[in-house]
């Protein structure tokens, strides 16, 4: 059976997922995680995808963004993913699959999901039990998005900027929607895919 097409719709926020096969290790090392961040960086800005929030675990990647046109995320995923898996292949002397299957991704209503998916994506090292708090695991954008550090990868969505007026304001409000926890019913949602 041929492979449905994905809905992409430029402008609206997507939730993306890919996971390593089996749960296998996909970053083993900082310079794995640095790697697939560089990529990340260079393959959003050639398809136009801006990246909002994202999170990348030792075998599993989320991220929120949007694109400009109906395939940016697609094309940015498929070259990101192959360059990715040669690196990893080469580095780790290995060969075949590293990723589960296609990336799955997930349309957002912007007022309902965009700000609870930046938690649920930047307190996924917590929920595993790697760290106590979102800004002790570096591979995040929680940093960026809370405390103000700079990053070229991350361009904020008007959800985030609506938060308050200025930058400090913001990242103030923002560390605040981390004093409650995710509602059992956003966490099914967004663990489902």
């Amino acid at each position: 059976m041929a492979r449905l097409p994905r809905v992409h719709l430029a402008g609206v926020p997507e939730h993306i997922i890919q996971r390593g096969n089996n749960r296998q290790v996909c970053f083993a090392s900082d310079d794995d995680f640095a790697a697939y961040a560089d990529w990340l960086k260079e393959y959003s800005e050639a398809f136009g995808v801006h990246i909002h929030a994202w999170v990348m675990m030792t075998n599993h990647v989320h991220l929120l963004c949007t694109a400009s046109d109906n395939s940016g995320i697609s094309l940015m995923m498929q070259s990101l993913g192959r360059r990715y898996v040669r690196y990893f292949n080469r580095a780790y002397q290995r060969s075949g699959t590293l990723w589960e299957g296609r990336f799955k991704s997930c349309l957002l209503q912007e007022e309902q999901y965009v700000m609870a998916v930046y938690r649920y994506i930047e307190l996924n090292p917590v929920r595993a039990g790697m760290v106590d708090s979102p800004v002790e695991y570096p591979w995040s954008s929680y940093a960026i998005n809370a405390q103000g550090k700079q990053s070229a990868l991350c361009q904020r969505h008007a959800c985030y900027l609506a938060l308050a007026d200025t930058a400090a304001e913001r990242q103030q409000a923002y560390r605040d929607l981390f004093r409650s926890e995710i509602s059992e019913d956003c966490l099914l949602i967004f663990a489902v895919r």
